[in-house]
């Protein structure tokens, strides 16, 4: 079976950064999702790039070793205007990726936009709106104080969310039009 069909799982969420980068950790019970960890990997007082690279590498390291999560899923980085800001996200989501890799985890990457979708139901909400919606779903009481953690714990329940639809779409008889067609009669028109 695969691994994104299972009912109870651990998932990491990442938002990578190279001042902040964001984690959460959710575990699934069935429908019913509850947060175990999310905070924030401080990289501000490291002056260099690589040093931040590899304090990024031993603390998702570090993380997947203790709370064993099956899955990662991971903000793609925003395509800005800045070249280099885009080539250090860049590196630093790619360093989280292989922390991942490098203890067997799959990854999910998810656009900003598609998590806000998962879980306000726009793509255009803001920070604070995802917040808040995390934070009523999931019943939070201390809301951390930095966004990056509520950004990985986002990209966490939008996973869970997909993947609960698919498995829900493949249960019903499969994800093609075909299986759409034959399970929706007089919908559609031959």
């Amino acid at each position: 079976m695969d691994k994104t069909n299972k009912v109870n799982r651990t998932i990491l969420g990442v938002d990578p950064g190279t001042a902040l980068m964001g984690y959460a950790i959710v575990r699934s019970k069935g429908s019913n999702l509850e947060l175990l960890v999310m905070g924030v990997i401080e990289l501000k007082k490291y002056k260099n790039h690589y040093e931040k690279l590899n304090k990024i590498y031993e603390r998702v390291d570090s993380i997947i070793k203790e709370y064993k999560p099956e899955e990662l899923a991971i903000e793609a980085p925003f395509f800005g205007k800045n070249v280099q800001s885009m080539l250090k996200l860049g590196r630093a989501q790619g360093v989280a990726m292989a922390a991942a890799l490098s203890n067997g985890l799959p990854i999910f990457e998810y656009a900003p936009k598609k998590i806000k979708t998962a879980i306000t139901g726009s793509g255009s909400a803001s920070k604070e709106q995802v917040a808040n919606a995390l934070r009523l779903e999931l019943q939070i009481k201390d809301m951390p104080e930095y966004m990056d953690a509520t950004d990985a714990l986002g990209a966490a329940v939008c996973h869970f969310h997909q993947t609960k639809l698919i498995s829900r779409m493949t249960k019903s008889g499969g994800n093609d039009w075909k299986s759409f067609i034959k399970n929706n009669p007089g919908r559609v028109k031959e």
